[in-house]
């Protein structure tokens, strides 16, 4: 603010964090250094001494039921877990914080350091409920470097896109540099560093209930094939493009083999076509042939030595055994989705009221949307048990039909088990929705970001109070939390 009272902008072109206290390569021995992949963004480092795990998803289902492994860990992958010496998680997405993952971890070391990145939703802001007793999480800031021994340091850096959300990291051992991106859309605002050894980012895609969740209008099953086509065109360009301008010595893409694997979201898995590792190297063979790439199965080592000495070295990959399994063929699917299924008949559910005590707490209002919420079978089906109700987020008010105003509108028909395990927990809507658990239309076809950013990723951090719920219910007028016309589920035709 200038003396006058003016505003004077300045563009500000600060050194890269990571070029603070630079330090020249040693030469690494055969050994030292070794990339593990185990499964997913699951990696681990052998770092001289030190053993770094990334993003330990290792059991159970992500986003709710919607998500499981695709490949089957190393059986001795929850040993070296709990072995590491330190452990990065880059986000709150439970296909990289694993909480039944974390329990192992927590019964057998619970005072292993876990880093992560300063967010401003904490990524571990779930931890008191969910019951793992981890004792050790370090929040750092970013574009520091974190010093582990006269070798070792790393430095956390921020995504562009969801600062709220998303980190990266860079791994500094001996001068050699690890970049890992996991699953950030425009890491460090698109600033990072060239030349790197190693380089791991995404590949995939279908991270997403777009479009494959969504019904009515354009979105027949043919205008959802041609845009995921083209969708996932883009983004196997995009990362080939950016490997091709940092030209890191080795790249690999990791953080996408995930699977539909559930019976009842077949049409997901039919639908949600994703790329494949092995066509994003071919693509970056072709537009950088220097650049060494990588596409591991399950327990195969990177000696990273030996590769950089020799990059055309036999020696320098080891691949896991031929008799290795390398994909699963069983999720222990009854185990979660009964979980999820136990919130079906809490108490809080047979009290009407908790419609407005839920929306409420979850503080989103000022908004022109009126949304109709429908708990449906797994088929997406009504069920006459369910409830189906209007929220007029305008003003936070529950109408029991469509307001006259002008007004957008959202249909959102959710598998009423997991909608109410989100309920009843505080969780964020990413379980619904990147988790393939609703069907969604939309009148205008338009995307309301503050809807969708509030619930997924601005709840209160401390779930509902349900035991003060419970304490009221019973003075609260019932009649003041209208069903919709349509009753309780028994019509889901769009209103």
């Amino acid at each position: 603010v200038l003396d006058d009272g003016g505003l004077q902008l300045v563009e500000l072109s600060p050194v890269d964090p990571w070029m603070a206290d630079p330090r020249e390569p040693l030469e690494l021995q055969e050994g030292e250094v070794k990339v593990t992949y185990l499964t997913h963004a699951c990696m681990e480092l052998q770092l001289g001494e030190r053993r770094f795990m990334f993003d330990p998803w290792l059991k159970g289902p992500a986003f709710a039921r919607g998500w499981w492994l695709l490949h089957e860990p190393p059986a001795d992958a929850l040993a070296r877990l709990c072995g590491a010496d330190l452990i990065y998680i880059s986000h709150m997405h439970s296909d990289h914080l694993s909480y039944p993952t974390l329990k192992v971890l927590a019964e057998r070391r619970p005072d292993v350091p876990i880093y992560v990145g300063d967010t401003s939703r904490p990524v571990f802001w779930y931890l008191k409920q969910s019951q793992v007793k981890l004792t050790n999480i370090k929040v750092i800031p970013f574009g520091v470097w974190q010093n582990i021994n006269e070798h070792l340091r790393f430095m956390i850096l921020m995504d562009g896109v969801h600062p709220e959300m998303d980190t990266c990291i860079i791994v500094d051992y001996k001068g050699h540099m690890i970049l890992n991106t996991v699953d950030c859309t425009r890491p460090n605002g698109g600033r990072l560093p060239q030349h790197v050894d190693v380089m791991m980012t995404d590949f995939a895609g279908g991270a997403s209930g777009f479009p494959m969740t969504f019904y009515g209008g354009k979105y027949s099953d043919s205008w959802k094939a041609e845009f995921i086509k083209n969708e996932r065109k883009k983004l196997l360009n995009y990362k080939a493009t950016l490997a091709k301008s940092l030209q890191p010595r080795i790249y690999c893409p990791f953080a996408g083999y995930f699977v539909e694997a559930h019976p009842s979201d077949r049409y997901i898995k039919d639908t949600n076509i994703k790329n494949s590792a092995e066509d994003l190297n071919a693509l970056i063979n072709k537009l950088a042939p220097a650049i060494k790439t990588w596409t591991p199965q399950p327990g195969a080592v990177l000696d990273l030595g030996l590769a950089l000495r020799d990059p055309t070295s036999s020696g320098a990959i080891i691949n896991p055994p031929a008799s290795a399994k390398l994909y699963k063929d069983s999720w222990e699917f009854d185990l979660y989705v009964n979980e999820l299924n136990s919130a079906i008949k809490s108490d809080i559910f047979k009290h009407q009221s908790w419609i407005q005590f839920y929306y409420t707490w979850a503080g989103f209002q000022n908004y022109n949307l009126v949304v109709r919420v429908i708990e449906t079978d797994d088929k997406f089906e009504c069920i006459t048990d369910g409830y189906d109700y209007l929220v007029d987020f305008l003003d936070l008010s529950f109408p029991t039909k469509r307001p006259d105003r002008e007004h957008a509108y959202l249909e959102i028909k959710n598998r009423i088990g997991v909608m109410r395990y989100v309920v009843l927990h505080g969780c964020l809507w990413d379980d619904l929705y990147i988790g393939f658990q609703n069907r969604v239309s939309r009148d205008p076809d338009i995307y309301h970001h503050k809807f969708w950013k509030h619930f997924q990723a601005e709840l209160p951090l401390c779930r509902p109070d349900w035991e003060q719920f419970r304490k009221q219910v019973f003075t609260i007028d019932e009649s003041t939390i209208p069903l919709s016309d349509t009753g309780t589920g028994n019509n889901c035709a769009l209103s």
